[in-house]
């Protein structure tokens, strides 16, 4: 079996779509959108503004800097929604701790991820090409431009009390949740959820973007 995917899934498809319009970057001219555009926006000047901040951009800021991002993207990024859809029909299983638990554990392996590859994109632009809306879903649809990459970005989000959470990203039409549940689901096959939360918890340790079974992998090679 060839080398998981994820390692590209989680350096372009968060450190890219989530702030790939990083220093140096303007948007381009976009389409009118609604609240759900606005949110995604939002999101993104802010996470410019942290990245061009002169003084945040001082060495012995670094780690003020990542807790600030950090801090941003969870207000706009529903962890806990995407560890139940990521973990699929497991999750139904689970009890309120346990359920809990995973959650913190799904948002550490992903702030791991994105967080320390965030500073090292720029000159992106970002297109809002529109949004779809239906009840209390939305999709943005937007496109990462430079003169290296074109890519669709399109961002799904939930609206909850009265806010709009993004609960997946899906970049090229590639899923971000259903990645993760095809890792999480070949575990679960294979092995138990006790391993499952054992990887996860190494992965976090090492700070690894790389698929959760990727030895296992390679060994299937």
């Amino acid at each position: 079996m060839a080398s998981s995917p994820l390692g590209w899934i989680a350096q372009v498809l968060l450190a890219v779509a989530i702030a790939g319009v990083a220093a140096g970057a303007s948007p381009a001219p976009v389409n009118s959108g609604g609240p759900a555009t606005e949110a995604v926006k939002g999101t993104i000047t802010e996470v410019i503004r942290l990245l061009e901040d002169k003084t945040l951009r001082r060495p012995e800021m670094a780690e003020e800097r990542r807790r600030l991002l950090e801090r941003v993207l969870a207000e706009r990024f529903s962890y806990a929604e995407m560890a139940k859809r990521s973990l699929g029909a497991h999750w139904g299983g689970l009890t309120d701790p346990e359920r809990e638990a995973f959650g913190a554990l799904f948002q550490r392996l992903l702030v791991k991820t994105y967080v320390h590859t965030i500073e090292g994109y720029a000159g992106e632009q970002v297109r809002y090409l529109g949004e779809r809306v239906a009840e209390d879903f939305a999709e943005v649809r937007t496109r990462i431009v430079s003169a290296k990459v074109d890519i669709p970005v399109d961002y799904r989000l939930l609206r909850t009390s009265g806010d709009w959470r993004v609960y997946d990203v899906v970049v090229d039409g590639v899923s971000l949740v259903n990645n993760y549940r095809g890792q999480f689901a070949r575990i679960l096959r294979s092995s138990s959820y006790a391993d499952l939360v054992e990887q996860l918890r190494k992965k976090v340790e090492e700070g690894s973007p790389r698929g959760l079974n990727a030895a296992r992998e390679k060994t299937d090679a």
